[in-house]
């Protein structure tokens, strides 16, 4: 069975975020093992400046390294944009390659340019969206991905 990890700074609190992702995973399943991965994220202050931040998405790059696992995805705005169908290729020709594929979510302040610079990245917009959101999104197209290369009709 296929293995994705969606690695995430930040912990959903919202309830219907937190029910939106419960949705999907239970979808996924008869796909593939979903693992979901909360870390924290570092706290700043109200205005923190550039480096602050650089500093402290280095720091949450750390603790992010240990579960990168298989072929990495990092969301980032500035990622490959591909449509839904291009996606579903693409998701289903790493799983066939390397059996895991790990989707990494940033915080507010988005990620460190080390893990930026190290793997691929996917955009699903040139918008940016809360982290919160871009997890709904992302676990939403993953099931569609395995929606459109089963011939099931829920992508149309």
């Amino acid at each position: 069975m296929y293995k994705i990890n969606i690695v995430c700074v930040g912990k959903l609190k919202e309830k219907f975020f937190i029910d939106a992702q419960q949705e999907y995973q239970k979808r996924l399943n008869r796909f593939c093992s979903l693992n979901i991965v909360e870390l924290n994220e570092n706290m700043l202050n109200e205005e923190p400046n550039e480096s602050q931040i650089e500093k402290s998405l280095d720091i949450e790059f750390v603790k992010i390294e240990p579960h990168l696992k298989g072929f990495v995805w990092v969301c980032d705005s500035l990622g490959k944009q591909l449509n839904s169908v291009e996606f579903s290729k693409e998701l289903n020709q790493k799983l066939d390659e390397s059996g895991v594929v790990t989707f990494v979510v940033g915080s507010s302040y988005g990620l460190s340019k080390k893990i930026k610079d190290k793997y691929d990245k996917i955009s699903f917009s040139k918008l940016t969206f809360p982290h919160h959101l871009m997890r709904v999104f992302l676990l939403e197209q993953i099931y569609r991905s395995f929606c459109i290369k089963n011939k099931i009709t829920y992508h149309k």
